[in-house]
């Protein structure tokens, strides 16, 4: 029998934490598949219905508006009534939306298929307390793995939601009507998963006794490394997105196959989640800021490999360096974040980042299809647009982060 040693054994009070962990990574790799599945077909149902091709992707853009607005009332639903409460919200939103876009494509309604895209924002934001909610009852010392672990349940959704697009998309006479109905399952099978986890809300003050000191917005920004942390994972998001979304248009648009297209995404998804094994790790070993700054460089080589073609496997290895780029990033960033706020500022501080970071991926998202579709003469000049966009948002988050690193040593 191999004994644990200190070091490897984990800790008595993270029993609950590896519980949680193993659920919410379940949960993340079951209702999860709905986020790749419709980013792959969104755009494309978006271009059969929109009156106008340069809102091709709009269905995506109100997928992140949706989970920006929700961000704040979920992480204060949370804070007072429990993860759980949040999480069923997120699912039952997955499920509305899912619902209204299945109608949308039924009635050939642009209109109902954007309102069905906003609802389900609120389960994309909902999942991106997931990896909060992984470290709420963790150690400082399993804090990056429970993150990294949990994120890595995106495995399976990456696996998953793509195959079932391609199962699904021309299942039925209306296209991808049948990945719709297909969205609702997985949500409703994501709720039922949900009720195992055991995360109570945080214990309120008994009657009379002092509530601790909770910094405002602005001086919580104020702090260095909240900042950086948010702008840091804003960036990592939104750029990821940026490209993400007009991917499936430039596979196509290329002269390549929806499945192409799916393949695509399928290894851009596992990119985004297969290195979390072992970000946790590295960000242990070398810090968050080195590991946040490695991913900055891996999201400027995506954008340098898109610029040099638009080969099927050139997509293949931008959107694969893009996913990596993002774990990096965004864990890392995460990681930062949480080593910045106190237990009882959690509510306001998370849902304050994911505001902000939603924000930027929304400004991200709506761009993205003005960039692809109507900004050149073509696809592949509107594909080099899109790319070239990532340069000076790669530059703010770089210099923010090369000033938090150098700051110690100036004081």
């Amino acid at each position: 029998m191999t004994l644990q040693t200190p070091a490897t054994a984990p800790q008595a009070d993270d029993r609950r934490a590896i519980r949680n962990v193993a659920v919410l990574v379940l949960t993340q790799g079951i209702a999860g598949a709905q986020l790749p599945m419709i980013f792959t077909i969104g755009g494309l149902a978006g271009q059969t219905l929109a009156p106008n091709p340069c809102w091709a992707t709009l269905p995506i853009s109100l997928i992140v508006l949706g989970s920006m607005l929700s961000a704040t009332p979920l992480s204060a639903l949370m804070q007072r009534h429990g993860r759980r409460a949040g999480f069923w919200t997120g699912t039952a939103g997955g499920t509305a939306g899912a619902v209204l876009g299945a109608l949308g494509l039924y009635h050939a309604s642009f209109e109902l298929f954007l309102a069905g895209s906003f609802l389900t924002g609120m389960y994309m934001s909902a999942q991106g307390f997931f990896r909060f909610a992984a470290i709420d009852s963790a150690s400082e010392a399993f804090r990056p793995k429970a993150v990294s672990y949990v994120m890595a349940g995106g495995l399976l959704a990456a696996i998953s939601g793509p195959q079932l697009v391609k199962l699904t998309a021309e299942a039925m006479v209306i296209p991808f009507l049948g990945t719709y109905l297909a969205v609702i399952a997985v949500n409703l099978l994501g709720a039922v998963l949900i009720g195992f986890l055991d995360a109570p809300p945080p214990p309120r003050p008994a009657p009379g006794e002092t509530r601790l000191p909770v910094r405002s917005r602005m001086e919580l920004l104020r702090d260095p490394v909240i900042a950086v942390a948010i702008t840091c994972a804003m960036v990592s998001y939104a750029l990821m997105n940026l490209v993400m979304t007009s991917t499936p248009l430039a596979v196509v648009g290329c002269g390549f196959e929806t499945g192409d297209a799916a393949d695509v995404v399928t290894a851009h998804v596992l990119a985004m989640y297969a290195p979390s094994f072992v970000t946790g790790h590295i960000i242990a070993r070398i810090g968050a800021e080195k590991v946040v700054g490695l991913g900055l460089v891996i999201l400027a080589g995506a954008g340098a490999v898109a610029l040099s073609g638009v080969e099927l496997e050139q997509f293949f290895v931008a959107l694969v360096l893009l996913g990596v780029g993002w774990n990096f990033g965004f864990i890392g960033a995460t990681t930062m974040l949480a080593t910045a706020y106190q237990p009882h500022e959690r509510g306001l501080v998370q849902g304050m980042n994911d505001l902000i970071v939603f924000g930027g991926v929304t400004a991200a998202s709506l761009s993205s299809g003005t960039l692809m579709n109507c900004s050149g003469a073509g696809v592949e000049a509107g594909w080099q647009a899109v790319n070239l966009a990532m340069l000076p948002f790669l530059v703010l988050a770089g210099a923010s982060l090369i000033w938090l690193v150098l700051r110690p040593r100036a004081a």
